[in-house]
């Protein structure tokens, strides 16, 4: 497709050639080629779409990548990645060996520091900030902070900290939670403008200035008064409290309103954080997506005519099945309640919240705050059931241990989007829950192979009241199977044979299983029988079939979907330093690697992982001698 200016348009430097008032005709064919994109390839549309004026306006103004630009979260990016040299490229956005979903360093020196997770770019600009001071380096720092991000408790530690440093730090919100009504029209940009212009600033000057020759106390009421009086008029109160100029809230979407404004905090001499408020409308510019609850935040490929995904499906997501079976639960136990950090749809709870409103918080982007609330839940002998994807869960590894695990709290948690991700890449994969739970004392992992296996171990989980229990579970969707109505429990550290062999043995862990059985069918043409195993529980452990597998077969495989330190570390601790009897058996352990695989389709990521079936049955024949030949020549002649 071809576009008038946006052909024009390979870097900022191209962009600054045009005239102001050709920016809204740009930012037309910004937004229509950011949703033929995500069309095409899947991804965050919602976020995007509202910072097009925003993402102009600011390369318009700012000399980046002299100026630096940290966009919070990454997600919001894909306008600004078409404007910064990966136009030609943009068409390869999350797929294998092409643009990154989010913002990397190592894609762009307009990428100045990586944002994937949320609520990181104050911080890392205060960093950057304080390194051009020492430097004597006058360029800006820009951190664009919204979609929710400021509700995590890390932005409000690095505004505090600004605020007290007195850095020349500039924050942009892009508040995209409210409508742009009459207070954010023309007398608040006027407002705004004056604000952040210098005469303004010269009456500030001239304020405190002339407080120097009142006495102490009416110098102060002066002063505050002052103060007070521009956050009466623009709102912002608590931002000033802090230590930053609040300018704002002004309309995201109106270069009028944005290009002065953004020219005066250039030009101007504030020294001190300056703080701009912009709102703006999630999915601008797209009626589906505009339309849409929660105005096409991630979105697979879709009809740019219709916005209906390609890939919709009547299968249900391990995410459906938990949401499912706590409904279920709710309805026969009053005391069990559901938490999410901003993943209320992800995580399969959007219809327990209509359910059961009075019992489902959302508590934002504030895993560590979810973590310890309902740590707190807990004590008043509710059964809360946290939800929360297993990268996110890292942030509040601290809540975990000493607000949940040292109590003995019973808190259950959910967690979702273990193991790989697909084009989400490694910032988003659940690579190390079962690591960092599994050496919490007082704590019980489980990971189901299946969907049937999901359901009871979210039943097992609402009947361990002596202390906390995690169920990990992969994205997407199950293998099918249907899930059982009537209610069934889990021994606590029980796993189970799948098939009996000899020989070799299989313990695998998690949602691998059917990988396992696959290769046992292939191992079959070998005349290798394996014994199959589902562990179930990472913690505790079944030492009773790992003694099994051991005093019956040559050879042991663990399998799990996550980093070293897991399952396999406990199984051969277990094995090296509490088994009292010595083995003779062979083991082996496939995890993760120790490198993070970058974002390509899930099977391509457990391939390179090595946790594929073909890479399994490889592993496997290399136990025996050399007659048996290499599995890549059975394969080749199929």
């Amino acid at each position: 497709m071809e576009y008038s200016y946006l052909d024009k348009i390979n870097f900022p430097s191209d962009l600054r050639k045009f005239k102001e008032e050709e920016l809204e005709p740009i930012s037309k064919e910004l937004r229509k080629k950011t949703i033929e994109t995500v069309s095409k390839t899947g991804g965050h549309l919602g976020a995007g779409l509202g910072v097009v004026e925003l993402t102009i306006a600011l390369h318009y103004i700012f000399n980046t990548p002299r100026d630096k630009l940290i966009w919070d979260v990454g997600h919001q990016a894909y306008p600004h990645k078409i404007l910064t040299g990966r136009k030609s490229k943009i068409n390869t956005l999350r797929q294998k060996k092409g643009l990154y979903g989010f913002v990397r360093r190592s894609e762009s020196e307009y990428d100045p520091f990586g944002t994937a997770h949320s609520s990181t770019s104050i911080s890392a600009g205060l960093g950057m900030k304080i390194a051009k001071d020492i430097n004597k380096d006058n360029s800006n720092v820009i951190c664009v902070i919204g979609d929710g991000a400021l509700s995590a408790g890390l932005a409000y530690e690095a505004l505090n900290n600004a605020g007290a440093m007195n850095k020349r730090l500039i924050v942009i919100l892009n508040d995209n939670r409210m409508s742009i009504d009459q207070p954010v029209g023309a007398m608040s940009s006027y407002l705004t403008k004056l604000l952040s212009s210098r005469s303004y600033s010269s009456i500030r000057t001239l304020v405190k200035n002339l407080t120097k020759k009142f006495p102490k106390g009416f110098s102060n009421t002066l002063y505050k008064a002052e103060e007070y009086s521009k956050g009466l008029i623009s709102g912002g109160t608590l931002f000033e409290e802090l230590g930053f100029y609040y300018l704002g809230p002004i309309d995201g979407h109106n270069f009028q309103h944005l290009i002065p404004i953004l020219k005066n905090i250039k030009n101007n001499d504030i020294e001190k954080p300056i703080f701009l408020h912009c709102i703006t409308k999630k999915g601008k510019g797209y009626k589906p997506a505009e339309d849409s609850e929660d105005k096409f935040h991630g979105v697979n490929k879709f009809n740019i005519e219709t916005g209906q995904s390609f890939s919709k499906t009547e299968k249900k997501t391990y995410s459906d099945i938990f949401g499912d079976k706590l409904i279920k639960l709710a309805k026969e136990d009053e005391k069990i309640i559901a938490v999410s950090a901003a993943m209320t749809t992800g995580t399969g709870l959007d219809r327990f919240s209509k359910y059961f409103p009075t019992r489902f918080f959302d508590v934002g982007i504030a895993e560590q705050h979810a973590v310890t609330m309902s740590a707190g839940l807990a004590t008043e002998g509710y059964k809360p059931f946290v939800a929360i994807y297993s990268t996110f869960l890292q942030r509040a590894y601290d809540q975990i241990i000493h607000d949940v695990a040292l109590q003995k709290l019973p808190v259950r948690f959910a967690i979702d989007r273990a193991g790989f991700v697909g084009a989400d890449g490694p910032t988003h994969a659940g690579s190390f829950d079962i690591a960092y739970l599994s050496c919490i004392p007082n704590f019980i992992v489980m990971a189901p192979s299946n969907q049937n296996e999901l359901s009871k171990m979210i039943e097992t989980s609402l009947f361990i009241n002596d202390c906390p229990s995690a169920f990990r579970y992969p994205r997407g969707y199950s293998n099918g199977q249907t899930v059982e109505n009537d209610k069934k429990k889990i021994e606590i550290g029980k796993g189970r044979i799948i098939i009996e062999g000899n020989d070799i043995a299989i313990l695998n862990l998690g949602t691998r299983l059917d990988t396992c059985m696959e290769a046992t069918l292939k191992l079959k043409k070998y005349n290798i029988n394996p014994t199959l195993a589902d562990a179930r529980f990472a913690k505790p452990i079944d030492t009773n079939l790992i003694d099994f597998l051991l005093d019956n077969h040559k050879f042991v495989v663990t399998i799990e979907e996550g980093s070293i330190g897991g399952f396999s570390s406990s199984v051969l601790n277990y094995i090296h330093n509490i088994r009292k009897t010595k083995t003779n058996s062979i083991i082996k352990n496939i995890v993760f690697p120790d490198s993070f695989i970058e974002h390509k389709d899930p099977n391509d990521q457990y391939e390179e992982a090595g946790l594929d079936c073909n890479s399994i049955v490889n592993l496997i024949l290399n136990f025996f001698d050399e007659k048996v030949l290499n599995l890549n020549n059975f394969i080749n002649k199929k």
